[in-house]
């Protein structure tokens, strides 16, 4: 009889040659365990997934007791549905005023897509204006935000009038003009290895996006719910979008997302054409009421409010010869290393230990450090001494 692993192999769509192969036995707090009973410290969160780490009890609650009153009953947007009514009533309330109307989606890729379409249809502009080295999602719309020509020229034709500028170069912002639909980036750039923003940069954007006529969209669905220390990032770099984006950490685990804009933005939706943006299972209620459990808690234990401790917990212990810099937004960091042949060392020797830790898709000198926000100053202590031991292996390799 063929193993979990074979059939994982034979009959799992893959996404590249080399997947982790961890066989999941189960996960809870901030870890995960195999099928044979090895420990992970989860410093990854799935990619800013799991803040309240794995099984809370309050989303699991919440998912268990909605299950059992009704999960799809129509597609979105034509039954009132109180998971999602209570969800948005609440999330809104925490936003700035403007930001009070929001469509869900299933994914964050699908949230770029209905916000390439709102601002396109919000405007009659065709021209969107995105970032170098900023990742937005993979399908063909939001694959083509990307810059990477090398990357890209395996799925063309793709989308067309979309141009990049480089993330904190105000020149480049003249490129914004009166037939710029949009701008989207990412409040710090993520798989560019933490690119935080620098002299007011996102400041300057809004400037320019006011003078032309343009909607900025910020891209949350890896900052927002707290990563940054703020529970959205363009609180903490005062800056107010047109149109916010969100998901990952925002259904505690459950797959769920959404675009986020005022009512006045929202409404060009309705008509001309009419259902101008649908979805099947936008919004799902076992999700809604996941996401609902995952903000509450977020508010109500004070875990967004002890983030910016532990990322400075976190800096004072990573300290080593073979790391050139840590860079970090709250617990969103990147540690790069003095030579890029490390990487390789320390991702597979922690892995090894019993730690996990992530790439990036544009560094590769760095690697990721996500953890559940709800990590403990113990549990810092314990997860960074292992990934020091790692360090002195890598650096061990090449005496």
């Amino acid at each position: 009889m063929p193993s979990l692993r074979q059939l994982f192999l034979s009959h799992v769509a893959q996404t590249s040659n080399l997947p982790m192969m961890l066989e999941v036995d189960h996960a809870k707090g901030i870890y995960i365990y195999d099928t044979a009973g090895k420990k992970y410290f989860d410093m990854n969160s799935g990619i800013s997934v799991s803040s309240l780490g794995h099984c809370h009890p309050k989303v699991s609650a919440a998912i268990k007791g909605q299950v059992d009153k009704y999960a799809h009953t129509m597609v979105y947007g034509e039954h009132i549905q109180n998971p999602q009514v209570a969800y948005a009533s609440l999330l809104s309330s925490h936003l700035h005023p403007s930001l009070d109307s929001l469509y869900y989606v299933m994914s964050g890729t699908e949230a770029t897509e209905g916000a390439m379409k709102l601002a396109k249809r919000y405007t009659g502009r065709t021209e969107i204006i995105a970032c170098a080295n900023a990742y937005h999602g993979s399908t063909q719309g939001a694959e083509s935000l990307r810059s990477d020509e090398d990357y890209k020229r395996a799925f063309y034709p793709l989308l067309p009038d979309v141009n990049h500028i480089e993330f904190n170069n105000k020149a480049d912002l003249a490129n914004i003009t009166k037939r710029t639909a949009c701008v989207i980036l990412e409040p710090v750039q993520a798989e560019a290895g933490v690119l935080v923003p620098e002299d007011d940069y996102l400041i300057a954007v809004r400037k320019r996006c006011d003078e032309t006529g343009t909607l900025m969209i910020l891209d949350e669905i890896q900052t927002g719910f707290g990563r940054t220390g703020y529970l959205f990032a363009y609180q903490k770099y005062n800056v107010k979008p047109d149109i916010l984006l969100v998901g990952k950490a925002m259904g505690g685990g459950m797959p769920i997302a959404g675009f986020i804009s005022s009512q006045a933005i929202m409404s060009s939706f309705v008509s001309k054409p009419v259902l101008g943006h649908i979805t099947t299972f936008g919004g799902h209620p076992v999700c809604c009421a996941a996401a609902e459990a995952t903000l509450s808690t977020l508010l109500d234990d004070e875990i967004v409010s002890s983030v910016l401790e532990k990322e400075k917990l976190i800096k004072s212990l990573l300290v080593h010869p073979i790391i050139k810099e840590v860079r970090s937004s709250g617990l969103m960091m990147a540690v790069e290393l003095t030579r890029r042949k490390y990487l390789k060392h320390v991702v597979g020797k922690c892995y090894e230990i019993g730690l996990i830790v992530d790439w990036f898709l544009f560094n590769n000198r760095s690697f990721r450090l996500a953890p559940p926000l709800i990590i403990s100053s113990d549990e810092i202590k314990e997860a960074c001494a292992i990934i020091l031991e790692a360090m002195d292996f890598a650096q061990g390799q090449y005496k």
